[in-house]
């Protein structure tokens, strides 16, 4: 059951991608003196990964809606270029956790934008609907760093990475009911309802044209908080490397565009190709 159920939920980036340039919602900052300053690199980062992602959708929008032939963007090409966008957003969103104010604050913020998604599309667009998106899984994320925070800074952050990344890989395929690179069967009974594909085992009726359960992303944004603690705040001088101003407007507004560049881009396109 679980092979045809991977066949109708993408673990990644369609045209109603919940994207993670959203999830930095307050952008990656660091302590100098009595103000925070942003971390332009990462700013720019970002945005240059969000211009991706409209590019990417703007493709999609073509190849699914309005049977424009692409083979690239339908083969491997194309899912290549689909994970290096969420595994960068993901990551960046938990390089910058630490580096963050309010936590609390921003995971029910990023949290609600996600609901606020799911909710459009179960009104707007049924057969496209986003249950489990990234917004969910980014913010859920955010939210169980809190109290695991104190836990984990008591890993060296080399360690951390290189567990996370194991157990990323471990639970790649979770999903599809096996885990441990194949070789482990999971028993039926997990994958049982909407809180159960939350935590990374759907049901065989569960649907969701993006689909990030916590299992096994959650392990990509805690490697990237580890990553955060190799490099000191002092080594991070806002400044340096910090692109161009255009790129650093997008990775400082990414959840304004984010928000508003599906809509304009289904309209645009509606208009030129219908």
């Amino acid at each position: 059951m679980h092979s045809a159920l991977l066949r109708r939920i993408p673990c990644g980036f369609t045209r109603q991608s919940e994207s993670a340039a959203s999830l930095a919602a307050e952008g990656c900052r660091i302590a100098s003196g009595k103000r925070a300053n942003r971390l332009g690199w990462i700013d720019s980062i970002r945005g240059f990964t969000l211009m991706q992602m409209i590019v990417y959708h703007g493709l999609w929008d073509l190849v699914h809606l309005h049977g424009v032939e692409i083979a690239w963007f339908t083969g491997n090409g194309g899912f290549l270029w689909q994970q290096s966008i969420c595994w960068t957003f993901i990551l960046l969103s938990g390089f910058c956790w630490s580096y963050g104010s309010h936590p609390l604050r921003r995971g029910l913020t990023v949290f609600t934008a996600g609901a606020i998604v799911s909710l459009a599309t179960v009104v707007a667009a049924p057969d496209q609907v986003i249950l489990c998106g990234v917004l969910t899984l980014i913010s859920s994320c955010m939210l169980i760093m809190i109290p695991l925070d104190r836990l984990m800074r008591r890993l060296p952050p080399a360690l951390g990475i290189l567990l996370c990344g194991a157990l990323f890989l471990f639970t790649r395929t979770i999903s599809s009911g096996r885990m441990g690179f194949g070789l482990i069967t999971l028993p039926p009974k997990l994958y049982s309802g909407l809180l159960s594909a939350y935590l990374g085992f759907p049901p065989p009726a569960f649907y969701s044209t993006d689909y990030f359960p916590l299992l096994p992303w959650m392990f990509l944004f805690f490697m990237g908080y580890f990553f955060s603690r190799c490099l000191p705040r002092r080594s991070l001088p806002s400044d340096a490397f910090s692109g161009s101003a255009v790129l650093r407007f997008l990775g400082r507004n990414s959840l304004p565009v984010y928000l508003a560049h599906q809509p304009l881009l289904y309209a645009a396109f509606s208009l030129i190709c219908d």
